[in-house]
C-alpha cells in the first residue's frame, strides 16, 4: 500500500514539473500555460481564412487574414498574418510561437507625405509544402519559401529560401541543405509530422 501511494505521489510531482516546463518553453506562466489549454484558437482561424484544408491545429494565440490560403496539416503554435497580401502556405506546415507575416508595407517612394503616407503596397507571401519555421521568425512580402525548408528561430525572411534550404539570421541565408533523398524517402513513404 506504501509502494502505491508513493508511486502515485512520485507521478503527480513528475507531471506538474513537466506541466511547468512545457509553460516555459512557450513563455508562459503554469497558470497562463492552463488557461491557453481551454482557449480556441481553432474556430476564429477557421472562420477568417480564405481557404483551409484538413487537419488544421492551432496551438497558441493566432491571427490570419481573409487573404490566407492553407494546406492540409498546417500547425500554427503561435503566428499572426497581417497585411492585404495575399499568403499560400503549403501541406505540412509547423511553426513555432511568436511567429509574424506582415503582407504589407507602408508607401514611402510614391505617397503623398514623409516618411511615408496613409496608403499602403500589398506584396504576397508563398510558402510551399512541408516547411518549418521556429520561434519569432518574421517573414516578409514577396518571398517564398521552398519545399522542405527550414527557418532558423529568431530569423528574418526578407528574400526566397529556396527547396530543402536550412536559413537562419539577419537577414535569413542559407548555411546548408536538407539530405534531398532522405527527404524524398521520408515523403514517398507518408511519414508526415
Amino acid at each position: 500500500m506504501i509502494i502505491k501511494e508513493f508511486s502515485i505521489s512520485r507521478f503527480v510531482v513528475m507531471l506538474k514539473r513537466l506541466k511547468k516546463m512545457l509553460a516555459e518553453m512557450y513563455y508562459l506562466s503554469e497558470k497562463d500555460y492552463e488557461k491557453n489549454q481551454t482557449i480556441d484558437y481553432l474556430t476564429p482561424v477557421k472562420k477568417t481564412v480564405g481557404a483551409c484544408g484538413e487537419n488544421l491545429f492551432v496551438g497558441g494565440k493566432t491571427s490570419v487574414s481573409p487573404n490566407t490560403w492553407l494546406g492540409d496539416n498546417v500547425s500554427f503554435n503561435g503566428m499572426t498574418i497581417s497585411g492585404r497580401g495575399k499568403v499560400v502556405i503549403g501541406d505540412n506546415f509547423h511553426s513555432g510561437p511568436e511567429c509574424l507575416i506582415i503582407t504589407q508595407v507602408h508607401n514611402y517612394d510614391h505617397g503623398k507625405a514623409i516618411p511615408y503616407d496613409d496608403t499602403y503596397i500589398a506584396k504576397d507571401v508563398l510558402i510551399k509544402d512541408n516547411v518549418w519555421i521556429g520561434s519569432r521568425v518574421i517573414l516578409l512580402g514577396t518571398v517564398t519559401v521552398g519545399e522542405g525548408a527550414i527557418i532558423q528561430a529568431g530569423s528574418v525572411v526578407c528574400k526566397d529560401i529556396p527547396d530543402y534550404g536550412v536559413a537562419g539570421g539577419h537577414p535569413a541565408t542559407v548555411f546548408k541543405y536538407r539530405d534531398v533523398d532522405h527527404y524524398n524517402k521520408l515523403k514517398e513513404e507518408g511519414k508526415f509530422h
